[in-house]
């Protein structure tokens, strides 16, 4: 089991910690609940370092990149980020990651902790034909996720960037907490605004350290993964693993938008053709109508009991209130405003689909 930076610290604070992609991880602190309206309605940090790094850089890394990932990386600007996907030879998806420029021929990949081996391993399979310069430094690095509407307030007084000038997928180098080399970005995973922190392991207590003096006033708190999973859940935004994995498409996901034929990418002709015919299935979302809570793996089923689909995620939305979740289902039966069922024990319980995102500021 690996640690990260932080570990000690979380767990001199009472967090409850639980094996998760290799890493001994903080679940939660004071509870679900009250962890995801302290994002919500405030400013929250969580310890994400578990997350992959690699830098791909020289000459023919734009060239990797295109070649590997959905999105179009030839509009990236240095000081930009993008959201894309690996997708693989056979329709699905190896990862979802964010693509970082940083300077001319080089690039900054942030991947999913579980998935850091697999996609290096198929990245390099890619490389071998186009000579990229790549360097997994994911064990070398931290990454704090400072999430909130009050995050801005709260962190200015650590680095003299104007931090509301950061626009969304956008970030800076510079200065942060007494620290010299720092990446800033307006990034998260929470729907609450807000900033990811990455900076050299040796780097983070001091970094963490001095965020919580500067949130004192602001009622910040760590926050643990539980709540990190209720947050993305109720912005709609698709977790590897769970809504989107090695067999889903990205255009049965609902991440056309990220998957760009101006250009020729691994699987591209066969994605293409998919887009052109239409998909079978598509990742919906929807509201139960009744009291219950949909789980990961349960059924959807039509009003007769028989199975149309499956839950992918699902949980007791804080912010609303009311069970919510996403799961495939036929493409004809994904209209929103439909009624669905979702078998949940013994019980069909009535749902709508809904469009995304659940939760509205």
């Amino acid at each position: 089991m690996k640690s990260t930076a932080l570990t000690k610290i979380h767990e001199s604070l009472g967090a409850k910690m639980v094996p998760f992609a290799g890493y001994n991880m903080p679940v939660s602190y004071e509870g679900v609940n009250i962890e995801h309206e302290t994002v919500r309605n405030g400013v929250g940090v969580f310890d994400v370092s578990h997350m992959g790094e690699f830098l791909i850089e020289g000459p023919n890394a734009l060239d990797l990149i295109q070649k590997v990932s959905s999105n179009d990386a030839s509009n990236l600007e240095i000081g930009k980020a993008q959201y894309s996907c690996l997708p693989n030879e056979t329709g699905g998806i190896v990862d979802d990651l964010i693509i970082y420029k940083l300077k001319e021929e080089q690039y900054l990949l942030v991947v999913n902790a579980s998935n850091i081996d697999k996609d290096w391993a198929h990245i390099t399979k890619y490389n071998a034909s186009i000579n990229a310069i790549m360097k997994n430094i994911s064990e070398g690095f931290s990454l704090l996720a400072i999430q909130g509407p009050k995050a801005i307030e709260a962190m200015q007084p650590l680095t003299d960037v104007d931090l509301a000038n950061i626009k969304f997928y956008t970030f800076e180098v510079a200065p942060f907490a007494g620290v010299d080399y720092v990446i800033i970005s307006a990034t998260g995973y929470t729907g609450s605004g807000g900033f990811e922190i990455y900076c050299k392991n040796e780097d983070a207590e001091q970094i963490w350290k001095r965020v919580f003096e500067a949130g004192a006033a602001f009622g910040i708190q760590p926050i643990g993964l539980a709540a990190r999973d209720t947050l993305r859940l109720e912005m709609g935004y698709c977790l590897y693993g769970n809504d989107i994995n090695d067999t889903t498409s990205p255009l049965e996901a609902g991440l056309g938008w990220i998957t760009k034929f101006t250009k020729d990418f691994v699987n591209s002709e066969a994605l293409a053709k998919q887009k052109e015919e239409g998909v079978k299935r598509k990742l919906i979302a929807f509201e139960l109508n009744e009291k219950g809570i949909p789980r990961h793996d349960y059924d959807i089923v039509d009003e007769n009991g028989s199975k149309i689909g499956i839950v992918t995620s699902g949980t007791m939305s804080p912010s609303m209130g009311k069970g919510i979740g996403l799961g495939y289902v036929p493409t004809e039966l994904s209209k929103i405003g439909s009624t669905i069922h979702i078998q949940i024990r013994k019980n069909s319980i009535p749902a709508t689909v809904i469009k995304l995102p659940f939760y509205k500021a």
